[in-house]
């Protein structure tokens, strides 16, 4: 049986201005970007995400999709109801965290397909919290096999990309941390499998010197540490990028794999060759650059926008 997995940095998943759901201390925070974040504004961002994932893995859209920039879980709520047509019985996994805009990531699975047991969050701290690594301990119906998920967003390069980097560098070396204590609690050879936007590309040291992410096979099954396989490779050497920045591609999200996801020792194996930078044409700029579709804010949406980033997709298969 394959399993198809997916993320996506929904951009600015805002619930609507003067929402009774959010904070006051958010509100004071985020509130001037929310002029005329509507009900309608909101609910055709939903419509525009939605006609995406519903097209993913082949119309079946994905088993388990994660997610960032996403404010609560009501929009979620909104965004799993969207999904109908795909007659599946989605359930949520989400935190409300302390991150500063108010932006969490967070996990929508299959119920059919997969149990959530253990979830944990744990937020980065760059002298305020910043967004969560989220990790959800999945267990296939009906075998409870176990296949865990981590969730990430690690902070933005908007203060510069050298300058932020060391924020970077403390979330990769917490992720290398989950990394570690998952194969002692759970056994050497567990299923693990990070994503997210980790702003930063498969080359830069937060990624290959921090989280400890190889680029290729070999070195992850001989390591006598522990080792994530970045299946980004491939696409980055393609130059395709998930983000664009000054019309120039960046491979900010990605997939790391461990070893025993890589060997199909832990039951199960993915598959590097199915990693795809998920791209319908509506979804992209008719421009020189295929820089994809931004929805924007509330003041000024595009109707025909969805994101700033693309979704990514792999499948894992049981072994």
């Amino acid at each position: 049986m394959e399993h198809s997995i997916a993320f996506w940095n929904l951009e600015n998943l805002f619930d609507v201005e003067d929402s009774p759901r959010r904070t006051e201390k958010l509100q004071r925070t985020i509130g001037s970007e929310l002029s005329e974040w509507t009900d309608a504004v909101l609910n055709k961002k939903i419509a525009q995400l939605a006609s995406v994932i519903v097209r993913m893995n082949q119309g079946r859209g994905p088993d388990v999709l994660g997610v960032s920039e996403v404010e609560n879980r009501y929009v979620l709520e909104l965004l799993a109801a969207a999904l109908a047509p795909l007659h599946r019985d989605y359930r949520i996994i989400h935190f409300d965290t302390k991150d500063e805009r108010g932006i969490d990531v967070a996990f929508l699975y299959d119920a059919a397909l997969f149990r959530a047991g253990e979830t944990f969050s744990h937020y980065v701290v760059k002298r305020a919290a910043t967004r969560d690594i989220v990790q959800v301990n999945f267990h296939r119906v009906p075998d409870e096999r176990l296949l865990i998920l981590i969730g990430n967003h690690w902070p933005s390069r908007s203060a510069g990309q050298y300058e932020s980097e060391p924020y970077r560098i403390i979330a990769a070396e917490t992720l290398s941390y989950f990394h570690l204590r998952i194969l002692e609690i759970c056994g050497k050879d567990t299923a693990i499998l990070a994503m997210g936007d980790f702003n930063d590309e498969p080359h830069d040291r937060s990624i290959v010197g921090y989280a400890c992410a190889e680029r290729t096979e070999s070195k992850v099954i001989r390591a006598l540490s522990p080792r994530f396989l970045n299946l980004m490779w491939g696409i980055a050497g393609q130059g395709i990028g998930t983000h664009y920045y000054n019309n120039a591609p960046n491979v900010l999200d990605q997939f790391l794999a461990s070893r025993g996801l890589v060997t199909g020792a832990s039951g199960f194996r993915v598959l590097p060759g199915t990693v795809d930078v998920v791209r319908f044409p509506e979804m992209v700029s008719p421009g020189t650059y295929p820089v994809p579709i931004r929805y924007g804010r509330g003041d000024t949406p595009d109707s025909a926008g969805f994101s700033d980033h693309f979704p990514i997709a792999v499948t894992v298969e049981d072994v």
